[in-house]
């Protein structure tokens, strides 16, 4: 495995750092001080407008649907520089949960599906959301399944009950996973539908609160209510029952994107904490960073976040040369590990920077707000280290239980 940055990637990298630089970091300020992704909308625009110019939109989509064509290993590369702020996957339109549903879509969907939906995704004019998680049932089991798309005539009538569906706020279109034949295999009950967010009977009835923040737009989480929603059976995205398999096909991919994102949050946090270290004196001529447990910080800092890159390139590589299934041990261990790096570097951050960093003057607090989560979503920690033990202990012959 090849870890050295090919020329047209590093270009790729400068070009994307200097879009950050100019136009998404300043907007951190902005976006704190008026408390709204709506607010600052005509600058948010203005930025993807750049992008675009620039030609670095949509780098994880392929060059015939307007995308950069970058391979999933060099996408992580940018994913990293982009997750330097909060603002920057949306700026470039690879954000979760549009980019995942630009995927399957890109993969699965029908002709006219691609018309109506994917297209203006892909353009940026809309954007979409991704309705899986279910309150009354536990996401760590996501065969089990409440809401229900029943076939009548040309139609699927749902209702269910949904929330932390990322983005609702706003999005044009949900992809809604719902059972569509109880009597199945688990893993074959359900379908993933295409609903429009204005169908009668969908509710978005709320944003829910995440640490005291409700957020807007994409910078949100809905719960959302189907009561008697109809929509075509010609919006199912692929064959009915294959909402599992479809899904899987996002996730590979998406926890790659997740990884990488968190280390370029760990990298902006670590280079704040030792901009602390190193400007605050407690007293004349004494930094903070000739204390010992800010130099143990640093340094186990620095170790978790080279250890946690190159295990992602590694799981990206992987997955690049033998597919998700071969690399889906990898997969997992990146998804909890790098999940507690960023937890760990982000707190030490704060922790350094004392008061100031339970504030909205830095983006530490907000790095904490929004992705504490990372160790929930997309499988707590705790199922994908017990996924990853078995089949480690399969090899000396202990069955799962």
């Amino acid at each position: 495995m090849d870890f050295s940055t090919p020329a047209p990637l590093e270009a790729v990298l400068a070009g994307v750092r200097d879009v950050m630089t100019a136009f998404v970091l300043p907007l951190e300020a902005l976006y704190a001080s008026r408390g709204s992704m709506r607010a600052i909308g005509p600058e948010l625009q203005a930025a993807r407008d750049h992008v675009k110019a620039r030609k670095l939109w949509c780098p994880q989509l392929t060059t015939e649907l307007g995308g950069m064509g970058l391979p999933l290993a060099s996408h992580a590369r940018v994913s990293e520089e982009l997750g330097r702020s909060m603002l920057g996957h949306y700026v470039f339109n690879c954000q979760a949960p549009d980019a995942g549903n630009m995927e399957i879509l890109a993969l699965f969907a029908t002709p006219e599906q691609r018309e109506r939906y994917l297209l203006p995704l892909v353009a940026g004019d809309v954007r979409s959301c991704f309705a899986m998680t279910e309150p009354d049932v536990a996401g760590s089991n996501p065969t089990w399944l409440r809401t229900t798309a029943r076939a009548d005539g040309d139609d699927y009538v749902i209702d269910g009950h949904k929330w932390f569906t990322t983005g609702a706020d706003g999005a044009a279109f949900a992809i809604v996973m719902a059972v569509t034949d109880a009597g199945a295999s688990p893993h074959a009950r359900a379908s993933q539908i295409i609903v429009p967010m204005d169908a009668p009977g969908l509710t978005r009835v709320r944003n829910i609160s995440v640490m005291g923040h409700e957020g807007d737009g994409w910078a949100s989480h809905s719960e959302l209510r189907f009561e008697g929603v109809r929509v075509p059976k010609a919006n199912r995205i692929g064959e009915e029952g294959a909402g599992f398999l479809i899904a899987q096909e996002r996730l590979g991919p998406g926890r790659i994107h997740h990884a990488m994102r968190w280390i370029g949050m760990c990298e902006r946090s670590f280079e704040l904490m030792c901009a602390r270290a190193a400007s605050r004196e407690l007293s004349p001529g004494k930094p903070l960073a000739h204390k010992q447990a800010v130099q143990t910080w640093i340094a186990d800092s620095r170790a978790e976040i080279d250890a946690a890159r190159l295990m992602v390139l590694h799981a990206a590589w992987k997955m690049q040369r033998e597919g998700a299934y071969a690399a889906r041990e990898q997969i997992s261990i990146i998804k909890f590990f790098v999940a507690d790096v960023l937890q760990k570097v982000v707190d030490r951050a704060i922790q350094t920077h004392g008061a100031l960093g339970l504030t909205d003057d830095t983006p530490l607090a907000g790095f904490y707000r929004f992705e504490r989560a990372a160790r929930i979503y997309d499988g707590p920690d705790e199922v994908h280290k017990s996924l990853v033990a078995r089949r480690i202990l399969r090899g000396y012959g202990v069955e799962s239980s």
